[in-house]
């Protein structure tokens, strides 16, 4: 008896919609964050509520091991040859690599991250983190060159850019109000865990 074409085609058409439903769902789905910037709403025990720069809403745990950091400003003169920084850069016009922010690491901090990644600051955003090789001064601010294992980059620093430093932070400065970046990863809860917190102080908004 022979068998009908669509006696297949349609049990196959229905699987076929079904699969494209749930991978447009997929992309549809917001990535998990791996970063938190935001303003500190709560604090109970080890747990953080903390409002996002974009209005979100997240919950952090600290842990034993969270490692907690103060962030303060201080002057692009305090970046000199040899010190061991990181910086966020967008794309310029003529194609330079311009700096939106430069955090310099304490001695203890060096080798940090090195290398030269994708960042979720803004759109086309990278992070680098490498040691300073040449500091130049112009009429539009520096020139730092930096160079990691592998690479190296010229990164143009205008004058206005934010340049700060990380010192040693505690519970202390885990306080409603503060700013912070926080490195988390998701629990199945939808929580956060906190793997390592900066703080900034005296009001400060941690710029990476």
């Amino acid at each position: 008896m022979p068998v009908r074409k669509s006696a297949f085609v349609r049990p196959l058409l229905a699987i076929t919609m079904v699969a494209a439903s749930t991978l447009y769902a997929i992309a549809q789905k917001a990535p998990t964050p791996s970063r938190v910037r935001g303003t500190i709403e709560r604090v109970d025990g080890d747990l953080l509520a903390v409002k996002s720069r974009s209005g979100e809403d997240f919950k952090l745990h600290m842990t034993g091991d969270t490692k907690i950091a103060g962030i303060t400003k201080i002057s692009l003169a305090d970046v000199k040859v040899g010190s061991f920084i990181g910086t966020t850069t967008v794309p310029g016009p003529d194609g330079s690599q311009k700096a939106i922010e430069v955090h310099v690491f304490p001695e203890s901090m060096r080798g940090t991250g090195e290398g030269s990644r994708p960042w979720d600051l803004r759109p086309k955003s990278t992070m680098t983190n490498a040691t300073v090789s040449e500091s130049v001064v112009g009429n539009d601010g520096h020139t730092l060159l930096v160079k990691y294992k592998g690479g190296e980059k010229k990164v143009v620093v205008p004058d206005q850019t934010p340049v700060v430093t990380y010192v040693p932070g505690d519970r202390n400065d885990v306080k409603p109000g503060a700013k912070l970046i926080a490195f988390v990863k998701q629990l199945p809860d939808g929580s956060f865990d906190a793997n390592r917190i900066a703080v900034g102080r005296d009001g400060l908004t941690p710029p990476m």
